[in-house]
């Protein structure tokens, strides 16, 4: 049978990644890619090189793009770490009128979650609450209950000790004020008490570029749920872009 391989790009603060992805098996075909994220980060800038992306790949069929927005109807609500000018965006048919193809427009952890709850991904079959946490340039978040995604969780925005969780326990703040594991994992910790007294997850699942690092610093995470790392890694927001995209080819 034939597999069908489907673009992912997953555009972050400092970097646009991106695969083929064989999506019956979720997982990719082609090397990562990865480039900078065109400074400003404009949409036509990033779009554009979403397109060149795609054209190197030789990619057919749905494109998914994964973005740190709230993504409502298609259209970019907040621009945490991006260019401003992206609220209001229709991110995916921008790309869309570009590359001439179909492009699936969602949040970045969303993606990155619905790569773990997948075949293969480290809450694959997990019921209850299961909560998705990227730290990255900042903390992105992805809640599914019994595998299915409530979208749009902004919970690296939750305020902890008077500003956004994220200025403190991202993996951007842990290089720029050179914390070494313990001191990053006592700040992730608080943070993860603070979204277990509200929502009482049975799973957290840690992934962004510091899940890389995971065998470091997992046994210094402290929770009453159980805590593992993303089994798609870095890969997970590409994975899940993917997925997203043939799920919508297939409705």
């Amino acid at each position: 049978m034939a597999h069908t391989m489907l673009l992912g790009l997953d555009v972050g603060g400092s970097s646009i990644k991106a695969a083929l992805v064989d999506v019956e098996r979720g997982a990719a075909v082609t090397p990562l890619q990865s480039v900078r994220t065109p400074t400003p980060s404009t949409p036509e800038a990033v779009l554009q090189a979403c397109a060149r992306i795609d054209r190197e790949l030789g990619a057919q069929g749905t494109v998914g793009l994964a973005f740190p927005s709230v993504v409502q109807g298609g259209i970019a609500r907040t621009a945490a770490n991006v260019d401003k000018s992206w609220i209001g965006c229709a991110g995916g048919a921008r790309l869309s009128q570009l590359i001439g193809r179909p492009v699936i427009f969602l949040n970045d952890a969303d993606a990155a979650g619905l790569a773990e709850v997948s075949a293969g991904g480290a809450a694959a079959g997990v019921k209850g609450v299961v909560i998705m946490l990227t730290f990255g340039t900042g903390i992105g978040s992805g809640l599914f209950l019994d595998g299915e995604l409530v979208p749009n969780t902004e919970f690296g925005h939750m305020e902890l000790h008077g500003r956004d969780a994220e200025l403190s326990a991202s993996a951007r703040i842990r290089t720029e004020e050179r914390l070494d594991w313990p001191s990053w994992c006592a700040r992730v910790n608080e943070y993860l008490a603070r979204l277990h007294a509200l929502f009482w997850p049975d799973l957290f699942i840690i992934g962004g570029s510091i899940s890389e690092d995971f065998e470091q610093f997992g046994h210094l995470l402290k929770s009453p749920a159980e805590i593992r790392r993303a089994a798609h890694g870095a890969l997970a927001g590409v994975i899940g872009a993917a997925f997203a995209a043939a799920r919508q080819r297939q409705r």
